[in-house]
C-alpha cells in the first residue's frame, strides 16, 4: 500500500512541476486569455500607438497611452521613467488603482514601445500585475476578435505611493559594474549602431565592454517573441551565465526594453541603463567600436 501512496506522491509532483508557471507565462498573454478576462472589474487594457490609430479601431475598453509612461528631461534626455509622483499621476489616469491588473498591447510592430510601459510599470512596483498580448493588435484582429472605434469612458485610478523598484540605473552604476564578472552589459542597438558603422544621435559605438544583442533578435517575424530556448540562447551568447546581473541599454532607453523584456520572460535579473548611449555620450565617456572579448 505504502508504494502506492509513494507513486502517486511522485506523480503529483511530476505533473506539478509540468503545469508550474513559468516567468512567462506571468508576463505573456494570448488573445483569447485577453478575450475571456477583458470584462473584468479591475483589468485596464492599455493601447500603445498614436490618436489616429487609436480613433481608427482599438480592443474594446482599452485607453490609450501616447507618451509610454516617460518623460524627457530638461537636460536633453529623451526618454525617461517619471518620477514616483508624476508616474503615480500618469498611472491614475489611465484608471489604475492598487487593485488593478493591467494588459499593454501595441498598435503597430514598434513593439519596443509596448516594452517601454512595461518596463514604467514595472519601475512602478507593478510589474507582477501587468501582462503584455503577445503580438499585439495585429495578433488580436488575426484570431477573429473585435475591435471598437468609441473611445473607452475612463474613471481616474487611486494608487497609494508606489514602490519603486530598482531596476533603473545610471551612468555612475554602469562603470561601477562593467568591469565586473558577474554583470554582463548588453548593447541592444541593432548592430551597425553597435559597431559604429554608422553613427546616430549622439557620437558612434558602444559602451566599453558591452556586447551585442539587438532588439530586433527577440521577435518573430509575426510580432511574437520568441521561444524561451532560442531566447536563451541569444543570452548566452552575449555573455550570460546563470546568476549574472543584466544591463541593458539602447539609444535612448526604448529598444533596451524589449531585450529586458524578453530577459525577464527567462527569469533573468534584468536592469536598465535608462539614459542609455545618449546619456553616455553627453557624459563624453569612453565608446569602442570593436567587438568585445569574453570576460
Amino acid at each position: 500500500m505504502m508504494w502506492k501512496v509513494a507513486l502517486f506522491a511522485a506523480a503529483l509532483v511530476a505533473a506539478t512541476a509540468v503545469h508550474a508557471a513559468t516567468p512567462r507565462d506571468e508576463l505573456l498573454v494570448a488573445p483569447q486569455w485577453l478575450a475571456t478576462h477583458a470584462g473584468e472589474k479591475d483589468l485596464v487594457i492599455l493601447h500603445v500607438g498614436s490618436e489616429a490609430g487609436y480613433q481608427a479601431g482599438h480592443i474594446p475598453g482599452a485607453r490609450l497611452v501616447k507618451d509610454l509612461l516617460s518623460v524627457s528631461t530638461p537636460g536633453g534626455l529623451t526618454m525617461e521613467v517619471p518620477s514616483e509622483d508624476v508616474l503615480r499621476q500618469k498611472m491614475e489616469a489611465l484608471g489604475i488603482s492598487d487593485n488593478s491588473r493591467i494588459v499593454v498591447y501595441n498598435e503597430n510592430d514598434e513593439f519596443q514601445r509596448g516594452t517601454r510601459v512595461m518596463f514604467s510599470l514595472d519601475a512602478a512596483g507593478f510589474g507582477d500585475r501587468s501582462m503584455l498580448l503577445d503580438g499585439g493588435l495585429a495578433e488580436w484582429k488575426k484570431e477573429g476578435h473585435a475591435v471598437t472605434t468609441d473611445a473607452a469612458q475612463v474613471t481616474p485610478g487611486h494608487l497609494s505611493p508606489l514602490k519603486m523598484q530598482p531596476i533603473v540605473v545610471d551612468a555612475n552604476f554602469v562603470q561601477s559594474h562593467m568591469k565586473s564578472p558577474d554583470y554582463d552589459l548588453i548593447d541592444a542597438r541593432e548592430a551597425m549602431f553597435y559597431g559604429g558603422l554608422v553613427a546616430k544621435l549622439d557620437g558612434d559605438g558602444h559602451i566599453p565592454g558591452a556586447r551585442s544583442l539587438p532588439y530586433t533578435s527577440v521577435m518573430n517575424s509575426d510580432g511574437k517573441f520568441k521561444s524561451p530556448e532560442e531566447l536563451r540562447q541569444m543570452f548566452t551568447q552575449a555573455g550570460y551565465k546563470p546568476g549574472d546581473h543584466v544591463i541593458a541599454y539602447c539609444q535612448v532607453g526604448g529598444q533596451s526594453s524589449a531585450v529586458m523584456f524578453a530577459g525577464r520572460t527567462l527569469g533573468l535579473n534584468m536592469q536598465l541603463y535608462d539614459g542609455s548611449f545618449q546619456d553616455w555620450s553627453k557624459r563624453h565617456l569612453p565608446v569602442e567600436t570593436s567587438s568585445t572579448p569574453d570576460k
